[in-house]
């Protein structure tokens, strides 16, 4: 491990119906634990840009959640908005039903049209691919396809269908890299134990819910809590 726990960690703040109260408060742990990112809904962007100025935290937030089934056109738009608004960074959902189709020339240019505005503005993205929805021939193709695109990271899961980052995926998309695009997992890292698990791994960032994050910064075995999302 190159760096402490807190700075590998996407603190995700994104169940739908958690309030403006709720989600103040958990981006507030998060710049609390110095966590890499607080990874919001575009609802909360322009709150989470305020409070994190200054701070060891940057923003990044959800596009296409969460299925990924927008339209690409509408994927680009989107990105510019958030762009505009300040974050650092962008996690997109590809579209796993072109995947599952193996409609590999719309999955890249899906992801590069949301590359090419997000780079034009120094902003980094991560492609979700729902591994849990793929065999792990159409994971490893995906990530081909994230590389030829330009993005910066490949992403387990969105942690709102199905399991979350298993062993098996995160080592498929690891092996499949070869050091030529990062790895996220998400989904299901509650504790320290798991998320140093896909650290020694080679994973270079983990998306954990919010609500995990003092449990894993403080070195503590997880409950069994299985709150939406992450």
């Amino acid at each position: 491990m190159t760096q402490p726990i807190n700075r590998y960690l996407d603190h995700a703040i994104l169940v739908p119906q958690m309030t403006r109260e709720e989600a103040t408060s958990l981006i507030q742990s998060g710049i609390d634990y110095q966590v890499k990112t607080v990874c919001v809904r575009p609802c909360d962007i322009d709150l989470a840009v305020k409070m994190c100025r200054g701070t060891q935290t940057e923003v990044s937030c959800g596009l296409g959640f969460p299925h990924g089934t927008h339209c690409t056109e509408s994927k680009a738009a989107e990105t510019l908005i958030y762009c505009s608004k300040g974050v650092s960074e962008i996690d997109m959902v590809a579209n796993y039903g072109w995947i599952r189709s193996g409609l590999w020339d719309e999955v890249r240019s899906d992801i590069k049209a949301v590359v090419d505005v997000a780079h034009a503005h120094k902003v980094l993205v991560k492609v979700i691919f729902e591994t849990s929805q793929l065999t792990l021939e159409q994971i490893s193709r995906a990530t081909e396809m994230s590389i030829e695109a330009g993005a910066d990271f490949v992403k387990t899961s969105t942690g709102f269908n199905g399991e979350g980052a298993s062993e098996e995926a995160v080592k498929c998309m690891l092996t499949t890299a070869n050091g030529r695009i990062k790895v996220k997992p998400s989904g299901g890292i509650r504790d320290a134990e798991r998320a140093m698990l896909f650290v020694e791994m080679g994973a270079e960032r983990l998306g954990v819910n919010g609500t995990s994050t003092p449990t894993i910064c403080e070195g503590r075995i997880g409950t069994k809590e299985t709150q939406e999302g992450y």
